[in-house]
């Protein structure tokens, strides 16, 4: 299980912060968009597996739709004014203190 932001609107992977699902959107949606989002992952790796660009590109813009239905690239889904903070470090951002007060078990989703 990834670690959240305590706002839930990131996950931390090796450091970085990665937006995370829109938790508003219905479970039924979000599963069906995960579902398409691995498809084309999987339909990305085949075509670079065939070297089929066109394929790929098509892959590509697949994922790039699944993540954008999803909340995890576009405009933001909270309507906090808060700033886009995806792929930062999260020491170089507001959440560092909450980071460095977790234990190495936390961070590691223990």
């Amino acid at each position: 299980m990834p670690l959240y932001t305590p706002d839930g609107r990131y996950i931390i992977v090796r450091g970085r912060l990665w937006r995370a699902t829109n938790p508003n959107l219905p479970e039924a949606d979000r599963q069906q968009l995960v579902q398409a989002l691995m498809d084309a992952r999987r339909a990305a790796k085949a075509a670079r597996a065939k070297e089929d660009s066109e394929a790929e590109d098509a892959a590509h813009q697949a994922v790039d739709a699944a993540k954008h239905a999803l909340g995890e690239r576009g405009p933001v889904w909270w309507t906090d004014g808060s700033p886009d903070l995806n792929r930062k470090m999260v020491r170089n951002t507001g959440y560092a203190a909450w980071h460095d007060g977790l234990t190495e078990e936390q961070r590691d989703g223990g």
